[in-house]
């Protein structure tokens, strides 16, 4: 681990909020700036970020991989393209990725246990993000296989949340959540299988972008959990959050969804205008029990108020999403059991993942196939809602973020219950390949947690969520709020 003394811009504030512990990172657009403007080195914030990074493993456990010497090797070649003049839109900021990424030179075991092998090439994505000028420092946490809202398991042992160490961040991007909320890197990129985005964000007090399927290439898998799971970036501002995922948006030759582009960061700068908003507190039905915590629904209905001040006009009224439960479980399992075959021993895998590979086997085939071909008559029926409304918002999660360890040691049909019952909003839009916004809501007083509002749209609305989200955080500042803890 790097332990260099370089200091960025001053004043900056540091994690524990009482002068100890490790610097913070700036935003990403300041870091941006500061580097194009000679204020900071690329070395200075990589090293930064890996004293942050060693600081704080031993409490919030955010990272799985850290390439202390291979980040600081790319920060100097970074140093050295800025003396030169060169301008790229990320050159010479620390990031993290999630560790269901391919970086060159890791391994890629998405919270399994066991030897897997070092890839040898970058996902399309970390390459976009490399050609942007970006620095790697490390793959962050995240369960097996991604597929818990809680980030836990053997393999590399619990993460903490940074706004109360005694509960989760998330999952299953948990240790992407965790790494920027700490201020450890001023962004990172997660992925959104069933909300592993939007969740650990909400519960970390962070913006959390799903974006349209395909806005970002999964490859070298053409689709990954057969079309439900996407990259997406994590970060504290909501310009911050668009950067990243101007950076890394494009496609591969391979690709089977390609989207055209947007311009994601020039959004955040654009007035929405007045738009008609659906607040939503209705689920998809799944046949299990699950209610929307008092503190929840009041941060939602607050934020509803927010943007009735702004301009808007809000309604209650609730999507129908008919039976979009049926169409999702097939769809992830077999994808479970497509990744678990990558495990090296699948014997050290969790009993959950294997049981739920084993349903993937059994729903694979035609009845993947019927899931997949609802999928077009599902957004026809979802979509009535934006016949009346632009925008729907929605609570990302119905309770605050649960205690460390509550969901972890529960047997597969116990977990998957709880689970729906802590995060029944999120997964549909999965389904439809729609995007979504998180937002801050609010921090709960008695325990400090963070809780978040979603913001809905159909096919290709990032720029108007962008925009709406942004108009938001202009009004509520929440980028001012840090966590004590980490």
């Amino acid at each position: 681990m790097a332990t260099g003394t370089g200091a960025g811009p001053a004043k900056q504030p540091r994690a524990g909020g009482d002068g100890s512990g490790p610097v913070r990172q700036p935003g990403l657009a300041a870091a941006v700036a500061a580097l194009a403007d000679g204020e900071v080195t690329a070395r200075e914030l990589t090293e930064r970020a890996l004293r942050g990074i060693e600081a704080t493993q031993s409490t919030l456990n955010a990272f799985r991989r850290v390439r202390a010497e291979a980040a600081l090797a790319e920060a100097d070649a970074a140093d050295a393209a800025l003396s030169r003049g060169e301008r790229r839109p990320l050159l010479g900021v620390p990031l993290a990725v999630k560790d269901d990424t391919d970086v060159c030179g890791e391994p890629t075991a998405f919270g399994c246990p066991g030897d897997f092998p070092v890839k040898t090439a970058d996902a399309e994505v970390v390459r976009r993000l490399r050609a942007a000028g970006a620095v790697v420092v490390g793959k962050t946490n995240s369960p097996e296989l991604g597929q818990w809202p809680f980030t836990e398991g053997p393999a590399f042992g619990d993460t903490r949340n940074p706004w109360n160490r005694d509960h989760t961040p998330g999952g299953s991007s948990g240790g992407a959540a965790a790494a920027v909320a700490a201020g450890l890197v001023p962004a990172a990129l997660g992925s959104d299988g069933a909300g592993s985005v939007r969740i650990p964000a909400a519960w970390t007090h962070l913006v959390g972008v799903k974006p349209q399927r395909g806005r970002i290439s999964t490859w070298p898998d053409p689709e990954s959990f057969n079309g439900i799971t996407v990259f997406g970036p994590l970060a504290r501002t909501v310009e911050d959050a668009a950067l990243l995922l101007d950076a890394a948006s494009g496609n591969h030759p391979g690709d089977p969804h390609r989207p055209a582009r947007i311009a994601a960061r020039a959004a955040v700068s654009r007035d929405p205008g007045r738009l008609r908003i659906a607040l939503s507190t209705r689920w998809a039905f799944t046949a299990t029990p699950k209610r929307l915590d008092a503190r929840v629904e009041a941060a939602v209905r607050a934020l509803a108020e927010r943007l009735a001040a702004l301009g808007h006009d809000v309604e209650e009224a609730d999507p129908s999403y008919g039976p979009i439960g049926l169409t999702f479980v097939p769809r992830a399992t077999a994808g479970v059991r497509a990744w678990a075959r990558r495990a090296p021993d699948a014997a050290l895998l969790d009993p959950r993942t294997r049981s739920a590979a084993r349903t993937g086997r059994l729903l694979g085939g035609p009845v993947l196939r019927a899931a997949r071909a609802a999928e077009g008559p599902l957004r026809r029926h979802v979509g009535r809602v934006f016949h009346r409304y632009d925008v729907v918002l929605a609570p990302t999660t119905a309770t605050p973020p649960p205690r460390v360890g509550d969901l972890a040691r529960l047997s597969g049909w116990q977990t998957d219950r709880r689970m729906i019952a802590h995060c029944p909003y999120a997964w549909p839009w999965n389904v439809l390949g729609w995007p979504g916004v998180n937002v801050p809501a609010a921090v709960t007083g008695d325990l400090r947690l963070p809780l978040g509002a979603q913001l809905l749209g159909p096919a290709d609305s990032e720029p108007l969520l962008l925009s709406l989200a942004a108009q938001l955080e202009a009004d509520l500042r929440w980028y001012e709020r840090w966590p004590t803890a980490g």
